[in-house]
């Protein structure tokens, strides 16, 4: 066992695996309505890691951010998970994706985002590392078109890829500008890697084509944490765990694989995992904890940051928030 840590120190053992003293944990929801601004994201941010002292923060600005700034409009209506329904999609016919062109990322909604990575860091210090949340370009493409952009990359690929060649180049700009801001890397994430919506052929084409130079910006401006997380059911787990990262997040306790499983498969890689982000908001404290040490125990300690497999639901009791954070700072 390792002498007592920093969050800092102990994110960054467990992410190399290293000994830690205890692995790393870390919470994330959404907070609807305190999200719309650079400063009520922060504070609420802050607020959280205030109640909790976690080990790192992922950044949890809402859902739809990428597609504000392209002309997407949003409101919170009441879901369990505190994401927002989107109301305008800029894009419902292939004509539209013409209009998705390049961003300053310096301004609009984007900038928000990135402020409250620079606002986060003020308040926090330099201890606990910080990461910025970026999605796919596939995933903003299908966020800014209700979906329609499955059927569009069938119907008129080379519109689409241009589309996603500008989408990329945003988000690239993003992720450069988080980093620089006080970010120490990147919760990336991708809603479309799955065969529920794409063959791998398709994936290959317009999904990892695109993720990979967004990942290469992120190692490119320093990141020491870059997180994939691989969502969904039937995902193309193996396709994703392949980018350049230090650690992967999935639904290990809703669709799996087991966290040993992917520890063995994956020996480069840290597992972010161990907290089902459905069952904790009905789960006993005392089944949280259980489920915590399990992880614990099925990793025999290292490469594990204990975390949910993906945001938790706002209304999760605080007893049981408090219990999973316990579970993973018992010295043992």
């Amino acid at each position: 066992m390792a002498a007592e840590m920093t969050p800092r120190e102990r994110v960054l053992a467990a992410l190399h695996g290293a000994a830690v003293d205890r692995p790393p944990v870390s919470l994330w929801r959404h907070f609807p309505n305190a999200d719309q601004s650079a400063q009520a994201l922060a504070d609420s941010t802050v607020a959280w890691q205030r109640l909790l002292d976690l080990d790192f923060i992922k950044l949890m600005p809402p859902g739809d951010y990428a597609t504000i700034d392209w002309g997407a409009t949003s409101a919170y209506r009441g879901a369990a998970g505190g994401t927002r329904e989107t109301t305008t999609y800029p894009v419902r016919r292939l004509e539209d994706w013409d209009a998705i062109g390049l961003l300053d990322a310096g301004h609009g909604f984007n900038a928000e985002v990135v402020g409250a990575c620079r606002l986060v860091r003020a308040q926090l210090g330099p201890d606990v590392p910080v990461l910025q949340t970026i999605f796919s370009p596939l995933t903003i493409a299908h966020k800014l078109s209700g979906g329609r952009v499955i059927q569009h990359l069938q119907d008129d690929p080379e519109r689409v890829h241009q589309a996603l060649a500008n989408i990329t180049a945003v988000t690239r700009a993003v992720t450069r500008a988080s980093l620089a801001a006080g970010a120490d890397g990147v919760f990336f994430a991708s809603q479309c890697a799955t065969s529920d919506m794409l063959s791998r052929a398709d994936y290959d084409e317009f999904g990892t084509a695109y993720d990979e130079p967004v990942i290469a910006a992120a190692s490119d401006a320093g990141s020491i944490f870059t997180l994939i997380h691989v969502h969904g059911a039937n995902a193309y787990f193996d396709v994703l765990a392949s980018y350049h990262a230090h650690a992967l997040n999935w639904h290990d306790r809703r669709f799996g694989p087991p966290i040993q499983e992917v520890l063995r498969d994956y020996p480069a890689r840290a597992a972010v995992a161990g907290v089902d982000e459905h069952g904790i908001v009905e789960m006993t404290a005392e089944q949280v904890r259980e489920q915590v040490l399990e992880a614990r125990d099925a990793a025999h300690e290292r490469r594990l940051l204990v975390g949910p497999g993906c945001v938790i639901t706002i209304a999760t009791p605080e007893e049981n928030l408090r219990a999973a954070v316990a579970a993973a700072k018992l010295v043992r």
